[in-house]
């Protein structure tokens, strides 16, 4: 394979309107589109489409799994520290505060309402 890219990013949630809440107004990504009927919504997040999918067949996979699931999405920002203040002021859940790590980058773990961890970041190659 060559050329491989992320092109989008789909994430089972057990509650789609709070799952829209979060990441269009705690995160502030852009809503592209929603349809409750299908329990399906998109955002700009850089070039990457990131959606979430709601339903009942999201709910049983993400109750399988019990507690918080580690996502392995990295939110790459060029100042992890800003978008931790702002974020925790806002109520978010971190799991891990800012910290170098030994492989160059300086990052932070939140979780989402649905307990899915995510990666704050600013990989060595962002200014």
């Amino acid at each position: 394979m060559r050329d491989v890219t992320i092109g989008y990013i789909n994430l089972a949630v057990i509650d789609f309107e709070r799952s829209i809440a979060f990441y269009r107004d705690v995160l502030g990504l852009p809503l592209l589109f929603s349809d409750e009927k299908f329990q399906f919504a998109s955002f700009r997040a850089g070039a990457i489409r990131f959606a979430v999918v709601g339903g009942p067949e999201s709910k049983k996979m993400r109750e399988a799994k019990g507690g918080d699931v580690h996502a392995g999405i990295a939110f790459c920002v060029p100042d992890v520290d800003a978008a931790f203040s702002e974020l925790f002021a806002k109520g978010v859940r971190f799991t891990m505060m800012p910290s170098k790590q030994p492989w160059g980058g300086y990052m932070a773990m939140f979780a989402d309402p649905d307990g899915n961890i995510f990666y704050l970041d600013t990989p060595p190659e962002l200014p």
